[in-house]
């Protein structure tokens, strides 16, 4: 992988992350428009990792207020148990579904429809300490199907946060704490695995190190307007993408279309 490819890809996954239209996924289309490996799950986590420092940046201060709210910090927790199984359990038919973008198109397509749900289940109240383990554990459930390329991590739980009765604002910055631990496992379970097989060259460093860092720029920015969106109510207007690009991927798997 060349310099540029992981800026590309780095921006992809800075905007894709945050805005609920599925960074993985997008992750694959990119790769397979502009006719990359699609393989390399390695290089996104590690882009993962990127805008996990996002998170860390934008939220610091409710990352701060979790030392007076352990109620908040066990619903974490529990919303992170079934997302952990998955890794474990699915992991090497999770790094298969990297290399397919029909699945990925129909997962967007999936997204779509989560996305327009959110126009009905808007009507949520309480505050991040109010979160019960009941409604921890349907996120939870939720955030365990997305990692499947093509399933929006912050769109589905942010759909299921809003589900279970959470308001708005407590959804969204439930979703993105609940992301770290998750973001550290999938890197934690990557690293291991490319420690067995040698681990990184100095190149490969360097070039995950610039799309990390890429994704974590843009990242921020990224993870701002998706804030001001759900303040807004305009969640659901990223279904009519999720569909479209979802529906044309498919459509360039049936039919031979492919990059370069």
């Amino acid at each position: 992988m060349t310099y540029l490819q992981a800026v590309i890809l780095g921006i992809v996954q800075g905007v894709a992350e945050f805005l609920p239209i599925s960074s993985s996924g997008h992750l694959v289309l990119a790769q397979l428009a502009l006719d990359w490996p699609l393989d390399n799950l390695a290089f996104n986590v590690a882009l993962h990792v990127g805008t996990l420092f996002s998170i860390l940046l934008v939220f610091r201060h409710e990352l701060w207020g979790l030392l007076r709210q352990p109620q908040a910090v066990v619903a974490i927790v529990v919303a992170t148990l079934p997302i952990v199984v998955v890794g474990l359990l699915l992991h090497d038919e999770l790094e298969r579904a990297f290399a397919s973008p029909a699945a990925a198109g129909l997962a967007l397509c999936v997204t779509a429809a989560l996305l327009w749900g959110t126009r009905w289940v808007d009507r949520g109240t309480g505050e991040l300490a109010d979160i019960t383990w009941k409604q921890a554990i349907v996120v939870g459930l939720f955030q365990a199907v997305a990692p499947v390329p093509g399933i929006s991590r912050s769109g589905i739980t942010i759909f299921s946060g809003l589900l279970s009765g959470m308001s708005r604002h407590t959804a969204a910055t439930f979703s993105f704490l609940i992301a770290i631990p998750a973001i550290l496992g999938a890197a934690t379970l990557e690293s291991w695995s490319l420690y067995k097989e040698g681990g990184l060259s100095a190149s490969q460093w360097n070039v995950y190190g610039l799309g990390a860092a890429v994704a974590f720029g843009v990242g921020v920015f990224a993870l701002k307007v998706l804030l001001k969106v759900i303040t807004a109510r305009k969640l659901h207007t990223f279904a009519w993408y999720c569909l479209a690009v979802g529906l044309l991927a498919i459509a360039s798997s049936l039919f031979g279309v492919s990059g370069g």
